[in-house]
């Protein structure tokens, strides 16, 4: 039963996340945390942050992740088989729809009108981890925004790796734990 939970959960996050794994975030969570009460909403950040830091696709990679927690090797494959099976679908149909019909102004308007959603989508995803990691709601975890600012610095104005930042902001942290023990 649980592998078709997984399977099935994870085909409805496939099958309605436009934009790509960040924009997949509040499906997830919804279906995981919410809906089916596997994980909490700790460890649904700490399940973005491990999916992120992964190689792959962040939303096969939550998907293998959860399947993998609840039900083991099999569970794995379930969640992703359904995560990637929509658009594995999809993008076929589209391919040949698009290649036929590429130049028709209706097609163009269509793709234009879809993009506002698609950023409204990575918006909310990115608030459903920042407002927990800076400890809202209640009083904000200082430490955190400072890592979030120093991030963000890093990442935009510095224009530093990902992967580095993400090493460096861990490490500090862990520095920060130490020091105050």
């Amino acid at each position: 039963m649980i592998y078709l939970q997984l399977f099935l959960a994870f085909l409805r996050i496939g099958a309605l996340s436009f934009g790509g794994g960040y924009a997949a975030m509040p499906l997830i969570q919804e279906e995981v945390v919410t809906h089916y009460h596997w994980i909490s909403m700790a460890d649904f950040t700490d399940l973005v942050t491990i999916s992120q830091m992964t190689p792959g696709p962040i939303a096969i990679n939550a998907a293998t992740f959860i399947g993998l927690q609840m039900a083991g090797p099999l569970g794995a494959v379930a969640a992703t088989i359904g995560d990637v099976l929509p658009s594995c679908i999809v993008v076929t149909l589209i391919a040949i729809l698009y290649t036929r019909y590429r130049n028709l102004s209706l097609l163009q308007g269509v793709l234009k009108t879809l993009r506002p959603a698609v950023v409204a989508l990575i918006f909310t995803a990115g608030l459903l981890i920042l407002l927990p990691a800076i400890g809202l709601p209640g009083s904000p975890d200082l430490r955190m925004c400072v890592w979030f600012i120093l991030a963000l610095v890093m990442l935009r104005k510095l224009h530093w790796d990902p992967i580095l930042v993400m090493v460096l902001t861990g490490v500090l942290e862990l520095i920060a734990q130490v020091l105050m023990r």
